[in-house]
């Protein structure tokens, strides 16, 4: 059950990852976050940490 909560967390991550990718962009409006470089290239980043966690959640759960 250990291996749930990095693949859950990691998912997290990649999702908000994404959106905050989008609104640095300024493909979503509606926030402060829209148009600001720094989103943009934060988001990315946690993108890439969530894959990082749920491939070492995922390694976690095939050893016996």
């Amino acid at each position: 059950m250990k291996g749930w909560l990095p693949l859950t967390l990691g998912l997290l991550a990649m999702v908000v990852g994404a959106v905050w990718t989008v609104q640095g962009l300024g493909y979503v409006g509606g926030s402060i976050m829209t148009d600001q470089w720094i989103w943009a290239l934060v988001g990315p980043l946690l993108v890439l940490i969530g894959l990082v966690t749920i491939w070492r959640g995922l390694r976690s759960r095939r050893r016996p």
